[in-house]
């Protein structure tokens, strides 16, 4: 239990707490707390945005909440009526982050169903993407889970997701909890499977999407989309509208993420003695340098579309981009 924003910093950077969608819900509870518990709220925003570079829902919840209590604050005077603003916008993005979940499902089954009539869909996915990572029922998960409930699923396959396994230990769980037929694959395994003529179209989440269409997502989706281009199979980011960042211009301009070396030298099992530096087995020769990048970006012209609670984007590009965003807004406002 986080009892202060402190707390959930810690909690985001160790993992606890992860996944674009929930990310921007916490970050923006995360400062509805510090505000609750009379801390300095601008401190609790920065740490909270900080906690995490790549996922822009991160900032874009941390700065919702804290827009809203500046507002509340700057109009009445009242700490306690102000700490209630910012619980208020929090409760408000976790109510339309399940809304968008639910939309970027039937517009993703749609698309599917456009792309490969008759259903029988064979689908691959990366890293976690379910209601783990969300509001609702997730963002490309919940395309899945769709296709599920309507009998047009034939396969779900799920890529382990080297190093920490969320493939394995969340999506894996995600989906047999849901009673539907998945097969867990290493992450290497993914060329041979292609190969075989084993997948129709791979389902992605995305945790940052620049202006022109560019996707940072778990460390992993871009050789997926190569194979994917390879052999002729759909390339699909299902992400909120909130995760395109108009500020940030190209994948080049995408902040990447470094995580510790021992989380790819070292492998944790519980209840097992260990001794290495990040609490796990090592499986390399102590001193080994490793590179860990959380992400990697894939360019938008290996993206077949990318779905929004708005609709589908493809070809993916910054004009259609541009276009969604400015609709979203008026939906918004109105």
């Amino acid at each position: 239990m986080c009892t202060d924003a402190s707390a959930l910093v810690e909690a985001i950077r160790s993992l606890a707490v992860r996944g674009a969608p929930v990310l921007g819900i916490a970050g923006a509870y995360g400062v509805a707390l510090a505000a609750a518990r009379g801390f300095d709220v601008a401190e609790a925003a920065r740490a909270l945005e900080s906690a995490r570079p790549t996922a822009v829902n991160l900032s874009g919840g941390v700065r919702r909440a804290e827009a809203a209590h500046q507002a509340a604050l700057a109009k009445t005077g009242d700490a306690t009526e102000a700490a209630a603003a910012a619980l208020a916008a929090a409760r408000t993005l976790h109510r339309q982050d399940a809304e968008a979940s639910a939309r970027m499902a039937t517009h993703g089954l749609a698309l599917l169903d456009e792309l490969m009539p008759g259903g029988g869909h064979r689908l691959l996915t990366h890293c976690n993407s379910g209601s783990l990572v969300s509001g609702g029922e997730g963002t490309a998960f919940a395309v899945a889970l769709a296709a599920h409930r309507e009998g047009r699923l034939r396969r779900l396959w799920v890529d382990e997701t080297r190093p920490l396994l969320q493939g394995a230990r969340l999506t894996a769980y995600e989906a047999a909890r849901s009673g539907m037929a998945y097969t867990l694959l290493t992450d290497s395994a993914a060329g041979s499977l292609f190969a075989a003529g084993e997948v129709d179209a791979v389902l992605i989440g995305a945790d940052r999407i620049a202006a022109d269409g560019s996707v940072a997502n778990k460390v992993g989706s871009y050789p997926l989309a190569v194979l994917a281009r390879y052999h002729h199979v759909p390339f699909i980011v299902v992400a909120p509208v909130t995760t395109v960042d108009p500020d940030t211009p190209d994948g080049a301009s995408i902040e990447v993420e470094q995580r510790p070396g021992f989380e790819v030298t070292e492998v944790t099992a519980p209840q097992v003695p260990v001794t290495g530096a990040g609490g796990g087995i090592p499986v390399a020769p102590l001193g080994t340098q490793a590179y860990n990048p959380a992400f990697d970006v894939t360019p938008p012209e290996l993206v077949t579309a990318i779905v929004t609670e708005e609709g589908a984007v493809s070809p993916v590009t910054a004009e259609a981009l541009a276009e969604l965003c400015a609709r979203s807004r008026q939906v918004t406002i109105s």
